[in-house]
């Protein structure tokens, strides 16, 4: 599990930040030995990343735009009230609405698929 931060300065755009938000907390991550220690040769099949953004105006991500920013593994993305804006500067040529920043937060579980189901850490799911 690891968790991330994302701000849209200029534009109060919900999905801008929710894509920052994922990509920082992929950047502190890592998922090396997979292969090695689990013998997964099939990513995207045996790989399972559920991604919860919490953004101010949930309703308006864009689901696949979030998922294009996970390169491995069946993504589901879950989009939350949350986040928050806070006071920037109104600067109408960077395409800003008002005067605000957009802040998301953004919290990545991976989820190994085993011969008996869904494993993430020592747990496992039927």
């Amino acid at each position: 599990m690891e968790f991330g931060l994302g701000m849209d300065f200029h534009g109060q755009d919900v999905n801008k930040a929710a894509q920052k938000a994922v990509n920082d907390a992929i950047s502190k991550s890592c998922l090396c030995g997979l292969e090695e220690v689990l013998h997964i040769r099939d990513f995207d099949e045996k790989v399972r990343v559920e991604v919860t953004v919490a953004v101010s105006d949930p309703d308006q991500i864009q689901k696949e735009s979030v998922k294009r920013c996970l390169p491995v593994g069946t993504v589901n993305v879950k989009a939350v009230q949350g986040g928050f804006r806070v006071p920037g500067l109104y600067l109408p040529g960077f395409g800003d609405k008002d005067d605000s920043i957009e802040v998301a937060v953004a919290c990545i579980e991976v989820w190994i698929i085993g011969q008996e189901g869904l494993l993430n850490g020592k747990e496992e799911i039927e």
